[in-house]
């Protein structure tokens, strides 16, 4: 009887090409038929982003795949397929806080993958007038962090700004010390965004006392500044890594694990329910004692569950605030719609800033 031949590191290599070349049709496949959709839509006037649909085909690759694949994983590999044939429909733009490689610029490429076109803005209010104006269908924003709380210039910006709410994305904060050794002994000035200096105040102090930190206007531009300088480090997103060609001096800086920033995705239509949303409000109470009170009874009655609000001062109005408030469920929800309804009689102003897919915790 013939032996069985063991197999050599050559044979495994060339079953691995050849599974490779199977998944590389498959996905040209899938991309051709993401292309028929959207013309299916396009015909039908449909829209060309279904998040149901896109949740759908997440929750029944999770239970097909029972575990054996690492889930995360999985999610991010399908994630930038159902991305990029989505996009192949109708590519978007996307605006966010520049330059390249800022927290706000990898939060887009989180959401839409790398198949998007991504604009860098100088500000986070420019991108709110980019995606207004409709120069841009989306833009990319950061509304709060776990350690720092509100970015204020974003609840400002939607006072001011007509956009709605499309998404969110909740991305998990490491920051990077980076500069062009690599080496602690050269940094002479450490640079970043005014958040992330504060997020590694303690770090910074324990391994690089006497040492100034310098606030600049973004990651992306301390980034820019350490690659043009090599006695400048910058706290930068993984991302400004690459961008940049600097190399890493300590990771992980952060003075509290766990650090997550919550950005939301902006647009001029939020998007159908999907199953898994959110509903966010802006709303002005009537000058009462109690107002706050009576104007979350009405959504307590409904067992509606509020995640977030926030006050901010109205510019030029001394005294006077808008809230902004979060709430699980859709506006095409019966109960959220009815709440809202209720809601916006007993106030002095409202405004439905959209309802959106959740994103992951």
């Amino acid at each position: 009887m013939e032996k069985k031949k063991d197999l050599t590191l050559a044979d495994v290599r060339q079953q691995i090409d050849a599974i490779d070349s199977q998944v590389l049709k498959l996905l040209k496949d899938r991309l051709l038929c993401a292309k028929k959709i959207g013309d299916l839509k396009t015909k039908h006037n449909k829209a060309k982003w279904d998040p149901l649909r896109e949740r759908q085909i997440f929750d029944r690759l999770l239970a097909e795949n029972q575990g054996l694949f690492p889930e995360q994983a999985l999610l991010s590999i399908f994630h930038e397929i159902i991305t990029t044939c989505r996009l192949s429909q109708k590519m978007v733009e996307v605006a966010y806080l520049g330059p390249e490689a800022t927290f706000s610029h990898l939060a887009g490429v989180k959401y839409f993958g790398h198949a998007a076109i991504y604009r860098p803005m100088e500000t986070i209010e420019d991108t709110f007038v980019e995606v207004e104006r409709g120069r841009t269908e989306y833009g990319i924003v950061p509304v709060e962090n776990s350690i720092e709380g509100a970015v204020t210039s974003t609840l400002d910006s939607f006072i001011k700004y007509n956009v709605k709410i499309c998404g969110e994305l909740n991305l998990p904060i490491v920051h990077n010390l980076v500069n062009h050794s690599g080496e602690l002994a050269d940094i002479k000035l450490v640079v970043s965004h005014a958040q992330p200096l504060a997020q590694c105040r303690q770090w910074l102090k324990k391994h690089l006392p006497g040492i100034p930190a310098q606030d600049v206007f973004s990651t992306g531009v301390a980034a820019k500044m350490a690659h043009d300088n090599p006695s400048v480090a910058a706290i930068a997103s993984s991302l400004a890594i690459k961008t940049y060609q600097l190399q890493t001096v300590a990771k992980g800086i952060e003075d509290y694990r766990g650090n997550t920033t919550r950005f939301l995705l902006i647009g001029k239509e939020s998007p159908a329910r999907s199953g898994q949303d959110k509903t966010s409000l802006l709303v002005g109470l009537l000058d009462r004692p109690g107002a706050l009170n009576d104007a979350l009874a009405i959504l307590a009655q409904r067992s509606i569950n509020l995640t977030r609000i926030e006050s901010r001062p109205v510019k030029d109005e001394p005294g006077r605030y808008l809230f902004f408030i979060d709430m699980l469920g859709h506006m095409e929800d019966e109960i959220i719609r009815e709440g809202c309804e209720k809601l916006k009689a007993s106030c002095s102003y409202f405004e439905w800033l959209g309802s959106y897919p959740r994103g992951n915790d």
